[in-house]
């Protein structure tokens, strides 16, 4: 197996790192490492990427090294830099999986970054596919993304690193608490931790049961699907409405395209049985009991 190794060269990824060369993670595979300069540190992002570029010469690694306008691409796609970031990163990786022949990117995150992730999701509102963590397994060519770690608390990654004498760069943003992650892990984990030190092991094993709860309810969207939504993306309320769960699959069908105040107002109308005809409900329109966008 040939695998791409994402290194920041913060602790996490260091760690990944050193431990997949040692075999520990991937015994009997072959590595790459990428590296990405957002630029958004000036000095310390050209530092970054001369740390990791000096880690792989040492060891005899091949490094693919890209620097990026993030900026300039989210502002000119009106998205957060953390967004922007995603898409350039993931893209890139995306394009040396094909161009390179590697089966699948490796990335450092946690057992406190799923946590973290969670909670994220459930603020934002994510429905169930939101709680069920980060895979660790993508199982998506080109874009297959592997996570060793989601296992491992960043305590003992940091303890491993301290006891082997080994080097990473820290990164000065993750103390801003301007990033929401960041404002989460300083102020709002530490009093998880507080009410129950075992925190990481109880949200994980919630994970795995959303995981699971949400693979039935995927059953049954599909399940629904073929019956409710005709072949020109409108949808028949009155297939709909004779599902035990048909408030559910509405907020599937609709997903994407209508918000939670439209959705919400659909479902009080749907519910009221009174005749919906030429309703409109965001970008919706109701017409002889089908849902179509306008």
């Amino acid at each position: 197996m040939k695998l791409l190794l994402a290194v920041s060269g913060g602790i996490d990824s260091m760690y990944m790192a050193e431990r997949s060369l040692r075999g520990d993670l991937f015994p009997s595979c072959d590595f790459a490492v990428t590296h990405c300069n957002f630029r958004l540190r000036g000095e310390e992002s050209d530092g970054d990427e001369a740390f990791v570029r000096q880690w792989c010469s040492k060891r005899g690694v091949l490094c693919f090294v890209r620097a990026f306008d993030t900026a300039g691409y989210a502002s000119s796609r009106g998205i957060s830099i953390e967004m922007a970031a995603r898409e350039l990163r993931y893209t890139w990786f995306a394009e040396l999986c094909v161009s390179e022949g590697f089966d699948a990117v490796v990335v450092a995150h946690n057992a406190d970054d799923n946590a973290e992730t969670l909670l994220l999701n459930l603020l934002r509102g994510c429905g169930s596919r939101g709680l069920r963590g980060m895979a660790p397994d993508s199982g998506e060519l080109p874009r297959r993304v592997l996570r060793p770690l989601l296992s491992i608390p960043r305590a003992e990654i940091r303890a491993w690193m301290e006891a082997e004498g080994l080097s990473w760069r820290e990164d000065s943003t993750n103390t801003d608490t301007a990033f929401k992650r960041n404002k989460l892990r300083s102020m709002v984990i530490p009093v998880f931790a507080e009410i129950n030190p075992s925190y990481l092991r109880t949200l994980a094993a919630d994970m795995e049961r959303f995981a699971q709860v949400d693979d039935i309810a995927e059953d049954y969207y599909q399940q629904a699907l073929s019956e409710c939504v005709l072949p020109d993306g409108a949808i028949d309320l009155k297939k709909v409405v004779t599902y035990k769960h048909w408030e559910y699959l509405l907020y599937r069908f609709t997903e994407g395209h209508l918000n939670a105040d439209g959705l919400l107002r659909l479902k009080k109308s749907v519910a009221s049985g009174r005749p919906l005809g030429g309703k409109i409900f965001g970008p919706y329109k109701v017409r002889k009991g089908k849902l179509r966008l306008i």
